[in-house]
């Protein structure tokens, strides 16, 4: 849990969006609902003259009954909006989601949707959802507006091959991962009077000590050097030791695509993941352990080197200084090691209004109070006066209460607000959290300035294929993604021995590697170009 209580920390806001049911009514040739613009204003609260109940679809995390949390129930004060919730679970949303757009039953709005880009350009161009960006340039949505004149590549990157945004993303300029790194146990570190390796070797090295030498000063063999849930954990960051900056598609600083699974360096990540198995230095559970055995080994005080969110969510205990962010470290292949950064908007649509909506003027007004400081700070925090004040309101300088009833803050935090172990609609703004920022905040930041962002990249942006390129993409991908994967854990564990490299290369181009980079080259050049 602490793990999904963490993600949704980094994600601000949440938005539900909402929509004039009064004074609205539909095309007569059945296409999108239009709307009358009185009652709906352009600034201030509320939002519209009347109230009104609109349906909004979203993911739930399962922690309170949202008709209670304190966020939405200020919310429908000020905007004079009430929500009905369409919710599913998190682990069953996608498929509620592809459910409900089979059959025409739409919500007025998707909020915190993951809404994939082939999602978009298919449903948009279907009418299902509209396209946002009248509303945003006619001033209904001044905030979201601002952010996008001020960063055109965000607006950019969520127009789709027709010339419309059918979605909204999850901005942060400022983040630097978009999942979580990797850790060193520090009293490892410590007990074998080690410095951070800086390439393969020396992390090779440094694994074998590990588990020949005991640090963990029990007397007995019992340390896992290296961790892992089925490689899903590590990969990309380990990718980029061998200059990949992703375990997806990828353009490099010269603007030139890449399939990773073909790449030279690609072979280098399984020739060594390859020798750490077979040395028992890669845990030999890493195809059938869950995170939740993974972590009873670090609360054990048995691995060296893992990935988590932070440290102490696999170690136990608390925020802590002591377990540093694994350096990237170099290997054989030129200009390496890369890290592929957080592209500063989420890569999938959070946001999306219907064609059954009636009126997305108030709908625009609604979301977009997300993408201001005011709503940012409510939504993630909750009212000011429960579990945070202003200790300097002039300069937005804030300061925790103590807990309501005692116990964990973050975990209280999931009671008020839906903003909470998903992906949500808004912006990261660092005013935020001035004031509330720990000791433990700080050191993040300085060794992500450190060790990540001097080398670091955003692997893609976000770019569409039209419909005839998805469709064929996706179709590619499919049968790819499932053979690489296997052939990964077959060539890492020696099932397949690397002396067969050649023969799969052979079979993945003639399962379409190359064209999918022609497709996603094409993409992001017309992305990079503007048109």
């Amino acid at each position: 849990m602490k793990k999904l209580r963490k993600a949704s920390s980094i994600v601000l806001c949440l938005t539900l969006s909402a929509a004039l049911l009064a004074a609205c009514g539909s095309n007569e040739d059945g296409g999108s609902a239009t709307s009358t613009v009185e009652g709906v204003k352009k600034e201030g609260f509320p939002i519209v003259d009347k109230p009104l109940t609109l349906k909004v679809m979203s993911q739930d995390a399962g922690v309170a009954d949202w008709n209670t949390m304190p966020v939405l129930q200020e919310m429908e004060k000020l905007s004079g909006i009430k929500l009905e919730y369409q919710l599913s679970p998190i682990d069953s949303f996608e498929t509620k989601k592809n459910l409900v757009f089979a059959s025409g039953d739409l919500p007025d709005m998707f909020y915190a949707a993951d809404l994939k880009p082939a999602e978009q350009v298919t449903y948009g161009t279907q009418g299902i959802l509209i396209p946002l960006e009248k509303y945003i340039d006619e001033g209904y949505a001044p905030n979201i507006k601002k952010i996008l004149d001020e960063n055109p590549d965000v607006r950019k990157s969520f127009t789709t091959p027709d010339g419309h945004m059918y979605a909204l993303p999850f901005i942060d300029t400022a983040a630097v991962w978009y999942r979580g790194p990797m850790w060193y146990n520090g009293e490892f570190l410590k007990a074998l009077n080690v410095e951070e390796p800086k390439t393969t070797e020396e992390l090779y090295t440094y694994l074998k000590r590990v588990k020949e030498e005991d640090p963990n000063g029990n007397g007995q063999q019992d340390e896992i050097p290296l961790t892992s849930v089925k490689l899903d954990d590590l990969r990309m960051y380990f990718f980029g030791f061998w200059g990949m900056y992703n375990e997806g598609i990828y353009a490099d600083k010269d603007g030139k695509v890449h399939y990773p699974y073909q790449e030279e360096g690609y072979k280098g990540y399984l020739t060594f993941m390859n020798r750490l198995w077979k040395e028992d230095l890669l845990d030999h559970e890493t195809f059938s352990q869950t995170g939740d055995q993974k972590k009873a080994k670090g609360e054990s005080n048995k691995l060296a080197l893992f990935n988590d969110y932070h440290p102490y969510f696999t170690l136990g205990g608390e925020p802590s200084t002591k377990h540093p962010l694994m350096t990237p470290v170099k290997s054989e292949i030129a200009d390496s090691p890369v890290y592929g950064k957080h592209p500063g908007i989420s890569a999938r649509g959070t946001f999306a209004i219907t064609s059954s909506n009636p009126s997305p003027e108030a709908t625009m007004r609604w979301i977009d109070y997300m993408y201001s400081y005011d709503g940012a700070t409510l939504f993630n925090q909750g009212p000011e006066g429960l579990l945070w004040k202003f200790k300097d309101k002039e300069n937005l300088v804030k300061e925790w209460l103590p807990v309501p009833g005692g116990g964990d803050r973050e975990e209280y935090r999931g009671k008020i607000t839906p903003n909470y172990g998903i992906l949500t609609p808004g912006i990261n703004d660092p005013d935020i959290a001035k004031g509330l920022r720990t000791e433990f905040d700080e050191w993040l930041d300085q060794q992500n300035q450190e060790k990540l962002v001097p080398i670091g990249k955003s692997p893609f942006p976000n770019v569409y294929l039209t419909n005839e390129e998805q469709s064929e993409a996706t179709a590619l991908l499919s049968d790819l993604d499932t053979y690489v994967k296997q052939m990964e854990a077959k060539f890492v564990t020696g099932q397949e021995p690397l002396e067969n490299w050649d023969k799969y290369i052979a079979q993945i181009k003639k399962m379409g590697s190359d064209r999918i980079v022609e497709l996603y080259q094409g993409a992001y050049d017309r992305w990079n170009t503007g048109q």
